[in-house]
């Protein structure tokens, strides 16, 4: 249900994914046809700015016991979210950095790491 509902809302904004990123086991994939307009340099979020920006929008969250986030903090497991909460995070997270995260990937965001990692190598977070 809250793919669907996330599809929905998301349908008209896609851009092509291809270069897949791999963290503990999970693939996410960032947009090769975009890196190309788009580098690590002066126009990239740096790692430290990544994280702290996360942890805010996590710690923001409604359900969320602002004490208990932590950059290793799992969202299910550690603060107790359900699926739809974890849908929540990541489009409060897309919003935040201005991007869209496809369906197949948001799927696999479950923990802090994991966004910080996937918005880093994010060419087009902002």
């Amino acid at each position: 249900m809250a793919s669907v509902l996330r599809a929905a809302i998301l349908r008209y904004i896609r851009l092509p994914f291809a270069q897949t990123l791999t963290l503990n086991g999970s693939k996410l994939s960032l947009c090769s046809t975009v890196r190309s307009m788009s580098s690590h340099g002066d126009d990239h979020l740096d790692k430290k700015e990544v994280k702290e920006r996360v942890l805010d929008v996590i710690k923001s969250f409604p359900k969320v016991d602002p004490s208990k986030v932590t950059p290793d903090v799992h969202f299910q497991k550690d603060l107790g979210l359900d699926s739809l909460d974890n849908v929540e995070i990541v489009m409060a997270l897309e919003e935040e950095f201005k991007l869209e995260i496809p369906d197949k990937e948001a799927d696999k965001i479950d923990s802090c790491t994991l966004a910080i990692e996937y918005i880093y190598n994010h060419p087009m977070a902002g």
